[in-house]
């Protein structure tokens, strides 16, 4: 009895990290813009911050389950809440020099900090209980860390985004004392809530540090990873994270793109209930979108992509309480497949809220895909977590290889790759509902 009170109160620090996290890291996020005005960068230079987000998890995540395997999953915790505050803290001299290579640098430590919160938490989470337990409780945890990445923006866009920006040609025309005034309140703009993250961050690791936490993990054996790379479940649950990690960012990060070149923004507009859906969202940033351009208008809708995540990451686990995790997998990788069928098939509205459904059924797949791939490795799911969280890096690549079918042969035909992906997914969850 008392073993489960320790486990569901560790769960309870855990799932409050996981929102904690996820909120952070989509605040950061929606600073973006206002760092790429700060430095003025271009959109070669913008793409180079998803990349070093994206290889942070490639270099970091196995150094990181070395390190975990010796030090214990709590001290991950407290060491990936300090690698993260360093990262906002480099924030501050980034904007103060206006150097674009101390943010990199910067942001590059803070997505490391993330991952070995991944490396820790995801695994942690999962040894909390009965390993039959496993996926649903990590896919509860994985759902209030969607509760943040949806609440984040809201408040990034109230409190710390303005219209205030002015542009290359506005700037050209201040007095050097204008400009030294101008350049100092941007920068302030930024070093200020990069200050208070880290600071949060901060005291979090210092509570992490403090709070007692079962003790679940036995110290790895050496030759883990070897013997691991030699584990055909588990590098067939590496290619999985992957190829969902990759599916999920590429749909997300040319959603609007998909819409505009169906050119939905008129129907969009011409439609009473769907302008009534934008401008209620968009009220929540005290913005309507009667005189809005285009991209603003479709990117709106993008919230239903990332929330249905969210959504179906509480059902999801309930579902996988009562059904084999490896059943429920199979299924919601099928509807995605159906999602995308349907949508690349049809036009408007019909192919518009089809795609945007994919993120429901996204919800589950990697807190899923991660539990039934830790399943039976015992000690060495420390060192699993680390391959695992390696893989995430496939959204870098995927998403690259999507933009150049989109190139090549337009949106419609693209969509097959993320098919592809959610085919290999369905597969891989039948194949473990198959074996359990």
């Amino acid at each position: 009895m008392s073993s489960n009170k320790s486990y569901r109160s560790a769960l309870i620090f855990l799932t409050t990290l996981f929102f904690l996290w996820g909120f952070i890291t989509v605040l950061v996020d929606s600073l973006v813009p206002r760092l790429k005005d700060v430095f003025e960068m271009s959109y070669a230079k913008t793409v180079l911050v998803q990349f070093a987000f994206f290889t942070a998890f490639f270099v970091v995540s196995v150094p990181a389950g070395a390190i975990l395997s010796k030090i214990g999953y709590r001290k991950g915790i407290v060491l990936g809440l300090v690698v993260m505050a360093i990262g906002c803290l480099l924030f501050y001299p980034a904007a103060e020099y206006r150097n674009f290579t101390i943010f990199l640098v910067g942001y590059f430590t803070l997505a490391g900090g993330i991952t070995v919160l991944q490396v820790a938490a995801n695994p942690y989470v999962a040894l909390l209980g009965s390993e039959e337990g496993a996926s649903s409780r990590l896919n509860l945890s994985q759902a209030f860390n969607s509760l943040g990445t949806t609440l984040a923006p809201v408040v990034g866009a109230l409190f710390l985004l303005s219209d205030s920006v002015k542009s290359s040609e506005e700037i050209n025309v201040l007095s050097a004392i204008e400009k030294a005034d101008y350049y100092a309140a941007e920068a302030a703009t930024v070093q200020t809530p990069f200050l208070l993250i880290a600071t949060f961050i901060g005291l979090l690791a210092v509570i992490f540090a403090f709070i007692k936490l079962p003790k679940v993990m036995q110290q790895s054996p050496k030759g883990g990873y070897l013997s691991l790379l030699k584990n055909k479940l588990m590098l067939m649950g590496a290619l999985g994270i992957f190829v969902y990690v990759g599916a999920e960012v590429a749909i997300g990060s040319f959603l609007v793109n998909y819409f505009d070149d169906m050119n939905l923004a008129v129907l969009v507009a011409e439609n009473d209930i769907m302008m009534n859906i934008a401008n209620t969202i968009a009220s929540t940033f005290n913005k309507t979108f009667s005189n809005s351009d285009p991209k603003s208008l479709l990117g709106i809708f993008i919230i239903f992509y990332w929330g249905g995540a969210m959504i179906g990451r509480f059902v999801g686990a309930y579902l996988t309480k009562i059904i084999a995790p490896g059943k429920v997998l199979s299924i919601f990788a099928l509807l995605a497949i159906v999602m995308i069928a349907i949508s690349i098939n049809t036009q408007g509205l019909i192919s518009m809220w089809s795609i945007l459904a994919v993120g429901l059924f996204n919800s589950i797949m990697f807190p899923t895909i991660f539990t039934l791939t830790l399943e039976g490795l015992g000690e060495l799911k420390a060192q699993a977590s680390g391959l695992l969280c390696m893989a995430i890096v496939g959204g870098a690549i995927i998403p690259f290889a999507f933009g150049g079918l989109i190139d090549g042969f337009g949106f419609k035909t693209a969509f097959i790759l993320t098919m592809l992906c959610y085919g290999y997914i369905l597969y891989y969850g039948k194949l473990k509902s198959s074996k359990s």
